[in-house]
């Protein structure tokens, strides 16, 4: 974000938001779902950056975790299944001074949304993308999704998923321009809003998959990686997430410079261990939204660039 984005430019000097301030609807995702866990770390970051409501947007497509606008004080897009990811980048081009947040489950963003997942990583706007992973179509009840994996039942293939899952870490890793890729556990809730908080301060597109646990369709997922923290592998350095207090609960860190992409291409690979951290960042790469400028223009001065867009079709 731009140094007038963190200071909140346009806010009232006397006015203090605080968590409350932000709370929407009452949300109803289940009991135990990993929704709740990112929406609490969401309201810790508009607090701790006293985000101006009215400057804040949340776009979201279809699916459980899409329903995340209705459940913040701040503007909101539901937008069509797949989706989120053009609506965000066209709010950004077009108000470039508003702070932008997309949220999509993993259906949405890497099934039917796949190519603007892409593009808008090739475009590097200036915004946050939250990715919710819980390995199913879980609003649909228990279908399965690109990122199932391989032998996981469901509805659609009970006898289990037949295709090896997608990687988004690595899919998005060898976009060009990809400029901030992390992972996080809805379960490590200080890393989670230690993740968001980065990616919120990133300048370009901050892409974060946070792997989120269902507790009706996918709970064997995490479940086991909740339960033995030697089962995450962090990665750490100076210009990485934070791990203040995890120290002693997850034994496993490995050093790793967010600046080396080959690197982070080569721990993008699964194997024994979830990785959770900073694979990638890199601020020099141009922003859409700063490379193509468009102009502010008031609210008369659009009613009137209409008003003679649609003269030319006056009979």
């Amino acid at each position: 974000m731009t140094e007038c984005s963190l200071l909140g430019c346009g806010q009232d000097e006397d006015q203090y938001y605080s968590m409350q301030d932000y709370e929407g609807a009452i949300a109803r995702w289940c009991p135990g779902c990993g929704d709740h866990a990112v929406l609490t770390a969401v309201e810790k970051l508009l607090e701790a950056e006293q985000l101006v409501p009215e400057k804040t947007v949340f776009v979201s497509g279809i699916g459980c975790s899409s329903r995340f606008p209705h459940y913040l004080k701040t503007y909101g897009f539901h937008g069509l299944h797949g989706r989120a990811l053009p609506v965000a980048t066209g709010v950004k081009l077009r108000r470039p001074d508003l702070h932008v947040f997309a949220v999509m489950g993993d259906g949405d963003c890497t099934s039917i949304g796949a190519a603007h997942w892409i593009h808008t990583t090739r475009y590097n706007p200036n915004m946050v993308a939250l990715m919710l992973d819980n390995g199913v179509y879980g609003l649909t009840k228990n279908q399965t999704s690109p990122t199932t994996p391989v032998g996981y039942p469901s509805n659609t293939q009970p006898r289990g998923a037949i295709l090896n899952a997608m990687n988004p870490i690595s899919a998005t890793l060898g976009v060009t321009n990809a400029s901030f890729v992390a992972q996080t556990g809805d379960w490590i809730p200080d890393h989670l809003y230690e993740t968001i908080a980065a990616g919120f301060r990133h300048k370009g597109f901050a892409f974060i998959r946070i792997l989120q646990r269902c507790p009706q369709y996918t709970t064997p997922l995490f479940d086991e990686a909740v339960r033995n923290p030697d089962l995450l592998e962090f990665m750490v350095h100076p210009n990485g997430i934070p791990m203040d207090g995890l120290e002693e609960i997850y034994k496993h860190q490995l050093p790793h410079d967010p600046s080396d992409l080959n690197n982070a291409r080569c721990l993008a690979e699964p194997d024994e261990r979830i990785r959770i951290g900073l694979f990638y960042r890199n601020e020099a790469i141009p922003c859409l939204d700063e490379v193509r400028q468009l102009p502010l223009r008031t609210a008369e001065e659009k009613i009137e660039l209409l008003n003679a867009e649609l003269d030319k079709y006056a009979v």
